[in-house]
């Protein structure tokens, strides 16, 4: 294959806040975890090879789809075909928004290698159909598709696909991450399960939507906790140790605590030895950047 035209680009993942298939209302805020996706197209229209740097065995369809959705978009697709490789910093399957982080990324870096402009909303549009093609997603994850496009806090109708807030943490809590290493694949979810908590998940969206995220993720853990049985361990622990508030994010299992600076090595020590050497930590930062 041999390229024609390059573009790369740039989303960060994000952690939710309120897990949007309860209720369809969701939220989610950016963290300073990023996924960089570069695109070269070809004259091979149809071929298309994908390299995922990071975790080589992880599923390639979403990517190809991506690059698909944006060249049908401009009438392109019987023209070009791609090589597409994706770096990454999010851990995958995990509840931490890769799929939407990717999807940002190849969908820019296409526009990039086709010279071509590309709305806000029309980028995570196509990221979204892409990621539906792909079987990534139950809800379309609009919210999530949003905090990784435009970093802060996104509070969001899923089934509407409208933004009803937008708004960003002004307490400067840092992110602490406790990650299993066993993935969830969305196709494995008990939907069913999940929306018989729709009342506490519209709580925690309504909490949110009022600008109170601390109680809107706890109370948004605890219930999706319960119905996916996870342990609230965790969480628990966080707490204890001062995290503001702390909860699983997506459909887990990784759980994501909100905590103030001068209690992270407190918190951190507390999550250590919880899954033991079946997880590890990650410390980072909440993010306001935008994909680029």
């Amino acid at each position: 294959m041999v390229p024609l035209m390059k573009g790369t680009a740039t989303a960060h993942g994000a952690a939710s806040i309120v897990n949007g298939i309860a209720c369809g209302k969701g939220a989610a805020f950016g963290i300073a975890l990023k996924t960089t996706a570069t695109v070269e197209l070809t004259g091979e229209p149809g071929r298309f090879e994908v390299t995922i740097e990071d975790d080589p065995g992880e599923e390639t369809a979403l990517c190809e789809h991506c690059v698909r959705a944006v060249l049908s978009r401009h009438g392109l697709e019987g023209e070009h075909g791609a090589q597409i490789s994706t770096r990454s910093q999010i851990p995958m399957s995990r509840g931490l928004k890769s799929s939407s982080a990717a999807a940002n990324a190849v969908v820019l870096a296409t526009c990039k290698a086709l010279g071509r402009t590309v709305d806000d909303l029309e980028a995570i549009e196509l990221g979204i159909q892409a990621s539906f093609s792909a079987g990534v997603t139950i809800t379309g994850a609009f919210d999530d598709a949003c905090a990784t496009f435009f970093g802060g806090v996104v509070v969001a109708d899923n089934f509407r696909k409208k933004i009803l807030a937008r708004y960003l943490m002004k307490e400067g809590y840092e992110v602490v991450v406790h990650v299993p290493l066993r993935k969830i694949r969305k196709r494995d979810v008990d939907t069913a399960r999940l929306k018989a908590i729709r009342l506490p998940a519209e709580l925690a969206a309504r909490l949110t939507l009022e600008g109170d995220y601390l109680g809107g993720m706890l109370v948004n853990g605890l219930a999706y906790s319960a119905a996916m049985g996870f342990p609230t361990e965790v969480t628990v622990r966080a707490l204890e140790a001062g995290a503001a508030t702390a909860g699983v994010s997506g459909t887990g299992p990784a759980t994501v605590a909100l905590v103030p600076p001068d209690r992270v090595g407190d918190v951190m020590a507390a999550l250590q030895s919880c899954g033991g050497d079946d997880s590890w930590m990650i410390r980072t930062k909440v993010s306001s950047e935008k994909a680029r």
